[in-house]
């Protein structure tokens, strides 16, 4: 008997649009200069449509100081890196991207990752394998890049409930005091919008000696006086042992970061095979990069702007008795509560209305979680929010969705 592979795969496609997981990608094209417009193409040519969802949280994707570094960088230095850095050497760019997350963080040193995905997953598995007989502790609703660095360290995990200092505190003192501990977290978790309890987590950091690993791909450029995150905006940096970063995110570019003393981030520079065997990041990224953390320390005008929006869309609503998670960042849920009406929502906002959304459901969120996952940018004007709350009002009618308790 032969295996029949390609009835396998289908099979395990057919699973997900039997769960309504099926997750289907919209071709969108940005306009440069007017974001967060974009066209969709489809067969029928390009229609215009508003995106709600993107991480691209203050539109730095589309500053003009970005655009000219990069500009300025392809015509410098050309368009790829060459390899990796080890054997390609380190481009000048990226040399100056890392002072400047350094000193971003009040760290020592930095190091650059094609990714956040990568960067965690390399950093925490090589931390596991660096520290003999290590104990991560992770919260339960960390990122898939951070489970992932967890089960490739090959160490001994323990989950800890999210947020919770008890639970996390009864974990510790279960481990002998000899050996190492890693508590790894999130600042601002990024469907439901709350933040951790970072100081109480430091306290537990030190009474037990552990080191602390926290990310911060939701928080960098949009917390803070020069956008260093939840932990500056708290005072808590010097606290933390390494804090992990995104490049994609409130920067608008690509690439992920950690933050350390010069002895870890040498020992993850020098150990961790996802930055040892991947290309480099090209030098008109790192270049685009820099001048989006550059601008952005200086800058607090996008974070100003952003948290009005933010503010004011979540008022919007919930006025309008839109089943809204009244979360104290920037993330703005709207919830659903079934994968199938999720998705059945999203299609009607774009093909109706022009708005663009992706469903939010399994694995990403628990089953019975689903939701729409909104993130207003300083360029969402007051129109855009008007109709963006007028088409979720019909929509839930037409679906007969729940409204707010």
């Amino acid at each position: 008997m032969t295996v029949n592979y390609n009835k396998l795969f289908e099979q395990a496609i057919q699973d997900l649009k039997t769960e309504n997981r099926y997750r289907v990608f919209t071709e969108l094209g940005r306009h440069a200069g007017s974001f967060p417009r974009a066209s969709r193409h489809t067969a029928n040519g390009p229609t215009e449509v508003t995106i709600w969802c993107s991480n691209d949280y203050l539109g730095m994707g589309q500053h003009p100081k970005v655009l000219k570094a990069m500009k300025d960088a392809v015509d410098r230095y050309g368009a790829g890196a060459g390899g990796t850095r080890n054997i390609s050497g380190n481009t000048h760019m990226i040399c100056e991207l890392e002072k400047e997350l350094a000193d971003l963080h009040g760290k020592e040193s930095a190091l650059v990752f094609t990714s956040g995905y990568v960067s965690n997953d390399a950093t925490i598995s090589t931390l596991g394998k660096l520290l003999p007989g290590a104990v991560i502790l992770s919260d339960e609703l960390n990122h898939a890049s951070m489970i992932e660095g967890v089960r490739h360290s090959g160490c001994e995990k323990m989950i800890f409930r999210h947020n919770d200092i008890i639970d996390l505190e009864e974990k510790l003192k279960t481990i002998d005091p000899n050996r190492p501990k890693i508590i790894a977290f999130e600042s601002v978790y990024s469907m439901d919008g709350d933040i951790s309890p970072m100081k109480a987590i430091c306290d537990l950091a030190d009474k037990y000696n552990a080191i602390t690993y926290l990310d911060e791909v939701h928080a960098v450029g949009l917390y803070g006086p020069r956008g260093g995150g939840i932990a500056e905006r708290e005072g808590l940096m010097d606290r933390l042992t390494i804090m992990e970063g995104t490049l994609g995110k409130a920067f608008g570019i690509v690439g992920g970061f950690i933050t350390s003393t010069s002895d870890i981030v040498d020992s993850i520079r020098s150990y961790a095979s996802g930055f040892i065997f991947t290309t480099s990041m090209p030098p008109v990224i790192a270049a685009g990069a820099l001048a989006s953390v550059r601008h952005l320390k200086e800058s607090n005008a996008e974070r100003i702007s952003h948290q009005e929006r933010a503010a004011t869309l979540k008022k919007l609503l919930a006025d309008a008795g839109l089943p809204v998670l009244q979360t104290p960042t920037h993330i703005v849920p709207v919830m659903v509560y079934d994968a199938a009406l999720c998705k059945q929502a999203t299609d009607m906002l774009l093909e109706d209305y022009g708005i663009y959304i992706q469903p939010i459901n399994y694995p990403t969120v628990p089953r019975g979680e689903e939701r729409l996952r909104i993130t207003p940018s300083p360029l969402h004007d007051d129109k855009m929010m008007a109709s963006l709350v007028t088409a979720l009002k019909e929509v839930w009618g037409r679906l007969g969705l729940k409204q707010a308790a």
